[in-house]
């Protein structure tokens, strides 16, 4: 194993790990649906395939139980580990 993080990660996978979805295939169905909408350098667009990956600097917004969420990601993280630290993959974004 290495000590640094992967640079990209799957967004259904990123989206598990940090815990907004209880599995990864609830994740990846809302990814499929065309539900969030990703900045990268300025420009913004859909992910429409759960494939479609996120790295730090990203921001992700998307609807969630009735609340919109606006996140920068800073980890990709290795696992989905407790709640502390899937705390640790992003910050909130005020819009």
């Amino acid at each position: 194993m290495t000590d640094t993080h992967a640079e990209a990660v799957r967004a259904d996978v990123w989206l598990w790990r940090a815990r907004f979805f209880k599995t990864r295939s609830l994740a990846a169905k809302f990814v499929d649906e065309g539900r969030i909408r990703l900045t990268r350098t300025g420009a913004e667009s859909r992910i429409d395939k759960p494939s479609r990956t996120v790295k730090p600097g990203d921001v992700l917004v998307f609807g969630l139980a009735g609340r919109l969420i606006a996140v920068r990601v800073l980890d990709c993280g290795e696992r989905r580990g407790p709640a502390t630290e899937a705390r640790g993959l992003y910050e909130a974004v005020e819009g």
